[in-house]
């Protein structure tokens, strides 16, 4: 169309738009400048909500006629009776025809949209406009979106770089994988967040009124995401509480195994047959966690059963001489052994001592040690009794049924059996 010939309001040049489309069934039909009250804008959107309420009546419509008014210098368009649009002077001069001229001009192009075209051309008409108005705005926002993905790109840059540092110095400083972690990971989440809020800025969005839609929603994305939310939450907490560390063995619920990955989300266990567990951090947050690895060193406990013939101190005597020649115990604490009870057939001694803390070494140093204390009582001649049953035998003689020889005697035997406890090597492991 022929460039506008007359100056625009102040108000239209500000916003840089001079002329706004007139639409149809979402397809452009012509444009139409700013009048005395109204920008462009404003004017095209009051002539399509007239157009579009007469589409969506059911009535049948007619076509459109143009009503000059000669005393005022304008001419108005009619459908049905009723205004569409007023051409003023200043519409004719901006297009370089006479007002008659760009009257009748404009109600032809309406009433050629208005009459409904056949189904593909109708889809074809929407798609053009809509990819038109979508090339229209891109076009405007070029400069936005740009300054945008600027914006992003540095952020990402910074992120990493803040993401290093952050990692590096709690490295330095802190000296638990887990935590360093944590301190990475928050570091580079909240440049994010800056960068997306001057992000969403440069698009010409208000964080404030983003902040509030998101507020009118939050309890339903409270709802949703509770168990997302509640995970991360929980995570944060155990990273920075530390109740155990990456590689620790710890029982967590009905788990047991070695802390292979301590994410917000998620504690990854790797159990002690080789298999991966990963337990959300809510769960673990709410369990009772024993950490068998908190402390270089775990007391273990076995039961030995000696005879009661035995000498109980020349026994305490041999087992103390063999944790005392034991490569592998801790020295101290010292080894303990005490009377721990008089069973029916056996005396139990429980014997504690200090081994590793690492469960490989802690049940072999176990079993090696319950071997060896074994094997030395057997050479000092001190007797562990096995299990005792004792045998009882009564002889009664049988009375005569009906029909059975009088003579004939029959005995039974009766066995009694009665089983005592022993006092065999049990091993018992305290943590």
């Amino acid at each position: 169309m022929p460039a506008a010939q007359s100056a625009t309001p102040e108000s239209e040049s500000d916003t840089g738009v001079y002329f706004a489309d007139v639409l149809v069934r979402g397809r452009p039909i012509f444009q139409v400048g700013s009048v005395e009250d109204l920008t462009a804008r404003e004017r095209a959107s009051i002539i399509n909500r007239r157009i579009n309420s007469l589409l969506a009546q059911s009535e049948t419509l007619g076509r459109v006629v143009v009503k000059p008014d000669n005393p005022r210098q304008v001419a108005t368009l009619r459908l049905n009776n009723r205004v569409l649009m007023t051409v003023t002077q200043q519409d004719a001069e901006d297009f370089g025809l006479s007002l008659e001229a760009l009257a009748e001009r404009w109600g032809n192009q309406l009433n050629q949209a208005i009459e409904k075209p056949p189904l593909a051309i109708d889809v074809g008409q929407r798609l053009y406009g809509e990819v038109r108005q979508l090339l229209r705005d891109t076009v405007t926002n070029l400069p936005s979106l740009l300054g945008a993905l600027v914006v992003v790109a540095i952020t990402w840059g910074v992120a990493k770089g803040v993401r290093f540092a952050a990692f590096t110095w709690a490295q330095r400083t802190e000296g638990d994988r887990s935590t360093e972690i944590l301190i990475g990971r928050l570091s580079y989440g909240g440049v994010w967040v800056l960068g997306s809020v001057i992000a969403l800025g440069v698009l010409g969005l208000d964080f404030a009124a983003l902040l509030g839609a998101l507020g009118l929603t939050s309890v339903a994305i409270g709802f949703s995401l509770k168990d997302v939310l509640s995970n991360y939450i929980s995570g944060v907490i155990l990273l920075a509480a530390r109740p155990f560390a990456i590689n620790d063995q710890v029982v967590i619920g009905d788990y047991e195994g070695t802390i292979a990955q301590i994410d917000l989300r998620a504690t990854t266990m790797r159990t002690y047959d080789g298999r991966l567990v990963y337990i959300p951090n809510q769960e673990v947050f709410s369990a009772s966690i024993i950490n068998n690895t908190a402390s270089p060193r775990r007391r273990s406990s076995i039961m030995v059963g000696i005879d009661y013939d035995a000498d109980i101190s020349s026994a305490k005597q041999v087992i103390k001489s063999t944790l005392e020649s034991f490569n592998g115990l801790e020295k101290e604490p010292s080894p303990e052994i005490f009377v721990q009870e008089l069973a029916p057939s056996t005396v139990n001694l429980e014997v504690r001592f200090w081994v590793d803390s690492r469960r490989l070494g802690f049940l072999t140093m176990t079993s090696d040690v319950v071997q060896a204390i074994k094997e030395a009582l057997q050479e000092a001649g001190v007797e562990m009794p096995t299990d005792i049953y004792t045998l009882m035998f009564r002889n009664s003689a049988l009375q005569p049924s009906v029909g059975a020889n009088p003579d004939r005697d029959r005995t039974t035997l009766e066995l009694v059996v009665s089983n005592h406890d022993s006092g065999k090597d049990k091993p018992d492991s305290h943590s």
